[in-house]
This record gives structure tokens, sequence and C-alpha cells, in this order.
């Protein structure tokens, strides 16, 4: 029981950075990784709270906050936000429901709130539980449905929210 104080301790002391003389190196072992029963813990501490912003005001969804892992496509937003709207033809509510149906056909989504003209869900990453938001408003006047997906947390999201919203877009034309 005492090597095994020892050897977290040791660890310990290693992880900061500091040099402890008195533990030989055998006994300095690094503990071995979380367990991945450990990860929905992390997931809901990661997932982050809903924010307060959504849905449509004033007949626009909201802009996207200065870090890049957001797009959107109302707003006049920077190249680094911008994206266009999906586009469709027919009626609103059928296009709403072909949305629906290539969003709930889509891994790990919950579709949280959904109108004639309006459409919520929420993202969720598959390893470590981070949630995006992502939004549509249908514009029946212009024949398009514009988009909102944002990271809840963090300040980059490698592309994704970009990625997935044209992926729906190819999904949503074919």
């Amino acid at each position: 029981m005492p090597i095994i104080l020892l050897r977290r301790f040791s660890a310990l002391v290693l992880s900061l950075g500091l040099v402890f003389a008195a533990v030989p190196p055998v006994l300095a072992a690094p503990t071995p990784p979380l367990p991945m029963a450990a990860l929905p813990f992390f997931g809901s501490i990661l997932a982050g709270q809903r924010p307060s912003n959504l849905g449509v005001k004033n007949g626009q969804l909201s802009p996207c906050p200065g870090s890049p892992n957001c797009v959107v496509s109302q707003g006049n937003p920077d190249a680094e936000h911008a994206i266009a709207p999906l586009a469709y033809s027919g009626d609103a509510s059928s296009a709403l429901a072909q949305l629906e149906a290539v969003i709930t056909g889509m891994p790990r989504t919950a579709i949280i709130e959904k109108t004639d003209t309006y459409l919520y869900a929420e993202f969720t990453s598959p390893l470590m539980g981070y949630v995006d938001d992502v939004e549509f408003s249908v514009d029946p006047a212009q024949s398009v449905i514009h988009v909102r997906s944002a990271s809840r947390l963090g300040e980059s999201d490698l592309g994704v929210n970009r990625k997935r919203i044209e992926a729906i877009r190819s999904a949503f034309a074919a």
C-alpha cells in the first residue's frame, strides 16, 4: 500500500515539473489514464450551458461571436463566419420536413425545438461530449433556410461547424 501512495505522489510531483530525487525512477511511473467510465462525467461538463441567444429575433438568427467556432448565413458576417443559406424549391413546410429527416439521420443529434419556420438541434461530439448548437430559419420569400452553427465551448472547432453545414447542404440537396 505505501508503494502505491508513493507512486501517485511521485507522479503528481513529476507532473508539476518538480524534482523529487528520493524516489527511484521505477517508483515514479505515471498514473494510468482515466477509465472510459469517467468520460460521461467529463462529457456532461464539456457540454456547457445552452445559450440564451438562440432563436429568431427581429427576423434573424444571432450573429456569431468573435471566436472562429461559428458560422451563420444572416446579418452580414465577416468571411470567417459567413456561410450560404440552404436553397430549396417547393413549399417551406416540405423543405423543413426534408431538413428534419436529414438531421435526425445524423449521429449524436437531438432536435430540441421545431416550429413551422424554425428548427434547433444539438450535435454532440463522439469522444468528449462537446455540444454544438445548430439553428435553421426558413425564409419563404427567398426560398432559403438560414443557418447558424456554433460551438458552446472553446475557441477553435477545427472547421467542424462549417463542415457540418456543408454535409447537411449536400444531403438536403440530394
